[in-house]
């Protein structure tokens, strides 16, 4: 990555619709070059994908929740069971393994106390369920541009 590849990924970061041209004359660079660069990023893995951002309350899923779950037993065949039925239910915005208390944590989108309500009790039926815990979220703050960090 050099300061051309991060210039380009954080145009596409924060407008993805922009146009190659568009792009290249703001950098000052040829439209050939933008094109075979932003190529270059994609083929590597760098940009894994595009997408439009929804605004959850336009859609009625303005109740947002991180649920946190304990498994037991704790098996990788299980948990993996698990992830994938969870990142599954169209209520799951993200879902992270992770260390500690728990051994996942979801993002939820939810109508309404009420619905959030009946998706915990729901997910707590599961039998490999130990320990589940939600938490509001009251705001919601995301990092839309990611670049690469310094190197030391």
């Amino acid at each position: 990555m050099d300061e051309l590849d991060t210039a380009l990924l954080r145009l596409l970061q924060n407008d993805a619709r922009r146009t190659n041209r568009e792009m290249a004359a703001e950098l000052g660079i040829a439209p050939s070059t933008c094109l075979e660069r932003v190529r270059g990023l994609r083929d590597r893995g760098v940009i894994s994908g595009y997408h439009a951002e929804v605004d959850l309350q336009a859609i009625d899923r303005s109740t947002q929740a991180i649920i946190s779950i304990k498994l037991r037993p704790q098996a990788m065949a299980v948990a993996t069971t698990f992830q994938d039925y969870v990142q599954g239910l169209p209520q799951t915005l993200a879902m992270f393994m992770v260390s500690g208390a728990s051994d996942f944590l979801a993002h939820v989108a939810v109508k309404d106390t009420a619905a959030l309500r009946d998706f915990v009790l729901d997910l707590a039926k599961r039998q490999e369920i130990g320990d589940i815990r939600s938490s509001v979220v009251f705001e919601h703050h995301r990092r839309t541009t990611v670049m690469p960090l310094p190197e030391r």
